[in-house]
């Protein structure tokens, strides 16, 4: 039997599960393990400037091909507790990452020795296993396990904890008996589909609300081929974006008080039927007014976890239930309803979705300066293709990104959906590119986002990692501002001042052009709408020859209100800005204007 270190055992089992790179910062406590990621070999590492943001490119790796799961890796006491956040919002949005933490010595644990805390009590309500190994032999089946949990029922993250001791102690190990754990998903059964497909028989306008978890599994395709073998029209969440590509005749917007589509809203509000496969009915999407949200339409929920079925609201039937075994079985069924002449013709009901699509439009071409937000998303559309890989976290710039941006594929709309903390645009977009190099990614952050894990720039610069950037500048905590109008008060989001070293900026403060050449990457500035898409190609062309990230930033006007809901009701959205009312208006509308 061969004998190894524990930590070289488990560097084999990351091998033979299918990991290939990791992120992490080195330190002492976790050093042995990093020996044995050097002397095992195989895997890659992406060195972090920061390991909050190493489990933000695990979770953009994940994100990027499925079956990839992220690996981040950081020494005893901080490192682990920089890694909660990451673990919260893997967790939140259903993605396996596995972290992996190095421990004072198993003697030391209850001496509060230099950088011992217990991180696996910590992140036990943020994961689905927290396990501080205590004896070296169990190395190996806490891995086995880890990954087998990983992978079963709704995916997410889990995070080992490994004493400097028990990485170091030579056990027994064979790798080449080593074999997964077989995983497990559940799967609905041909009854359950029958049953929920009876909900659609006896409607009139149907639709299917494709959540994250379709992506999940991997079965956007499936979900596709059901919307047209039906004809009903789909509302993609926010995690779900890119199920159904926008310009497909069935994709009928997304809906919800914030990230929505004036004319999603409008055709949900219209039907008496909704399908949900993979979805949370998250609040961002329903609102708080559920009432207003279910009005008198039936709900069938299919979701991969039993207790999501009626977390939120009591469905009329619930499915537990993979999405992809789903599909495969709502197809079949489906296909026999057709051959029987039993399916309904749904084609005025999809028509009718087509016809708000084209009506219901918000207004984008603006020629103000300082820019108008909504102007700089007219120009992404028209630079980048319908390839490209959006990445992003939270705040008015993801807002305005789902109302006005368009997704086209699977899994190329990234953002954290329920946690979504400041800061992960740039370590996430990272990991999607060290992922899927082949992709082109372009980030999207408001200046907040970007100032927070600024320094990562700096590990693309290493690594030659690049994208395109885009940083929207208001000098503003422009969501939080917009929150506080309702409480009447301006207070504490204001982050302009006068940059002494700049003064050309005004009050916009933070030089970003200078921040990001110093961290090694290249920066552009705009401050006139009509030169955002000479920027874009110019940014790609920078991407390409330094093979850097390029960063460009746009000077908005200080304050703009995206619309939403001030009363957090998806049946009540405020339009702040002027709509759509000529072709000139909303050029890049996934349809032309209908006056």
């Amino acid at each position: 039997m061969p004998r190894m270190t524990a930590a070289a055992a488990a560097v084999e089992i990351l091998k033979l599960e299918g990991v290939e790179v990791a992120f992490g910062v080195p330190g002492a406590a976790i050093n042995p393990f990093y020996k044995a990621l050097k002397q095992v070999g195989g895997i890659g590492h992406t060195l972090a400037r920061h390991v909050e943001g190493a489990s933000h490119m695990a979770e953009g790796y994940t994100r990027a091909k499925a079956g990839n799961i992220g690996v981040c890796i950081g020494t005893s006491g901080p490192a682990g507790t920089d890694m909660i956040t990451g673990l919260y919002s893997a967790i939140a949005d259903s993605i396996p990452i596995l972290c992996i933490t190095g421990q004072a010595p198993v003697s030391k644990l209850h001496k509060e020795d230099f950088q011992a805390v217990d991180i696996a009590s910590i992140a036990k309500p943020v994961t689905k296993a927290a396990t501080t190994v205590l004896e070296a032999a169990q190395v190996p089946g806490v891995f086995q396990q880890a990954f087998h949990l990983m992978r079963s029922g709704r995916p997410g993250p889990v995070l080992i904890d490994l004493p400097i001791d028990v990485q170091l102690t030579e056990i027994e190990f064979d790798p080449a008996t080593y074999q997964p754990l077989p995983v497990y998903k559940p799967a609905a059964s041909k009854a359950q589909i029958e049953k929920a497909i009876s909900f659609l028989l006896a409607s009139e306008r149907p639709l299917i609300v494709a959540g994250g978890g379709v992506i999940n599994a991997d079965a956007t395709e499936l979900l596709v081929e059901f919307a047209e073998l039906t004809g009903v029209p789909v509302i993609s969440t926010l995690m779900g974006w890119g199920t159904i590509p926008d310009d497909h005749e069935l994709a009928a917007g997304m809906v919800g008080v914030q990230t929505s589509h004036r004319y999603g809203n409008a055709t949900f509000l219209e039907s008496d039927f909704v399908l949900g496969i993979g979805n949370r009915w998250a609040n961002r999407h329903t609102g708080y007014n559920l009432d207003a949200y279910r009005g008198d339409r039936k709900f069938v929920h299919v979701d991969i976890e039993p207790t999501q079925i009626g977390r939120i609201f009591p469905p009329d039937y619930g499915v537990v239930s993979d999405a992809k075994a789903a599909l495969e079985l709502f197809i079949e069924v489906a296909k026999e309803l057709k051959a029987e002449g039993k399916l309904p013709d749904f084609t005025a009901w999809a028509a009718s979705a087509q016809e708000r699509k084209a009506t219901l439009q918000r207004r984008t071409h603006f020629d103000n300066v300082p820019i108008k937000p909504q102007r700089v998303y007219e120009e992404m559309n028209k630079a980048f293709g319908p390839e490209t890989r959006y990445v992003t976290t939270i705040g008015l710039s993801q807002i305005a990104a789902a109302q006005f941006l368009h997704v086209y594929n699977k899994r190329n709309w990234i953002n954290c959906g329920q946690a979504g903390p400041l800061g992960w645009t740039i370590p996430a977009a990272i990991g999607a590119a060290v992922a899927d190099p082949e992709t082109p990614i372009v980030a999207l952050s408001g200046d907040y986002d970007f100032q927070f894990m600024i320094e990562e720039l700096a590990v693309a610069a290493q690594h030659k990692v690049p994208y395109v950037h885009v940083l929207v500048n208001n000098a503003y905590l422009g969501l939080i501002r917009q929150a506080q109008v309702n409480l009447d008060i301006n207070f504490q989001v204001n982050l302009e001042f006068e940059n002494i070293n700049a003064p050309e900026l005004g009050v916009y403060g933070v030089d970003h052009v200078k921040v990001a050449e110093g961290l090694g990457v290249k920066a552009i500035r705009v401050t006139d709408p009509n030169e955002l898409g000479a920027a874009f190609e110019e940014a790609k062309k920078l991407a390409a020859e330094y093979r850097v990230p390029v960063v460009v930033e746009a000077i908005l006007e200080r304050v703009t209100n995206i619309s939403m809901s001030k009363t957090v009701d998806m049946s009540n959205v405020t339009e702040f800005e002027e709509l759509a009312t000529e072709p000139g208006h909303a050029p890049t509308a996934i349809k032309a204007l209908q006056v």
